[in-house]
């Protein structure tokens, strides 16, 4: 077990790898964290906090772009899930630093390993249902989870999961998305307009 202290961001969001979040940064700690982040290229976690979380994990991320600065010195910012972590311990200050710090284990995620034949199956299938011609260039079981925009909690299920666990789990919300797009289409069918 590696254990490392990185800098880190309590919020009540979970990203999962290859996703991409817009946040706002307005409080002096986390503009601090902001400025190191750009100035040394450096990653940090965002510990998911939350009251379902009792296996501590977060997300590691990466500063993508910053979108908008405002007078007050509050910024819009783009970060990019690299990685997943579990936290063991967390800090008030990460050194020197206004922002929090903590222990973590990287997971060391490969956003480079292909979904499996089924999972790809149902995945161009909903791709289609929706008239998105993208399937071909999401290649992981993260693509296919980030697509499904998970709710928070369900994204802490899947972590846990093995990976044919993972793919069964995400077969199975995509049978449900498809059945639901199914049944809209047909439902246009009983509606006339007048």
């Amino acid at each position: 077990m590696n254990i490392i202290k990185i800098p880190m961001f309590p919020l009540s969001i979970f990203p999962l790898p290859g996703e991409m979040i817009p946040l706002h940064i307005f409080e002096p700690r986390y503009r601090q964290l902001l400025e190191d982040a750009e100035a040394k290229d450096m990653a940090f976690g965002i510990y998911y906090n939350h009251v379902s979380n009792t296996e501590k994990f977060g997300s590691l991320v990466k500063l993508e772009s910053v979108i908008k600065r405002y007078e007050t010195g509050e910024s819009d910012i783009i970060v990019k899930c690299v990685d997943l972590l579990s936290m063991s311990k967390m800090f008030r200050t990460f050194r020197e630093k206004l922002y929090p710090g903590g222990e973590v284990e990287l997971w060391h995620v490969d956003l480079a390993e292909p979904m499996g034949h089924s999972l790809r199956k149902h995945f161009t299938q909903y791709f289609n249902l929706i008239r998105i011609n993208q399937a071909d260039k999401s290649i992981s079981l993260y693509d296919a989870a980030n697509e499904l925009n998970l709710g928070f909690e369900e994204r802490v299920k899947f972590v846990q999961l093995d990976d044919e666990r993972k793919e069964s789990f995400l077969v199975a919300r995509l049978k449900y998305h498809i059945e639901l797009l199914h049944q809209v289409e047909k439902a246009k069918d009983v509606f006339h307009l007048n």
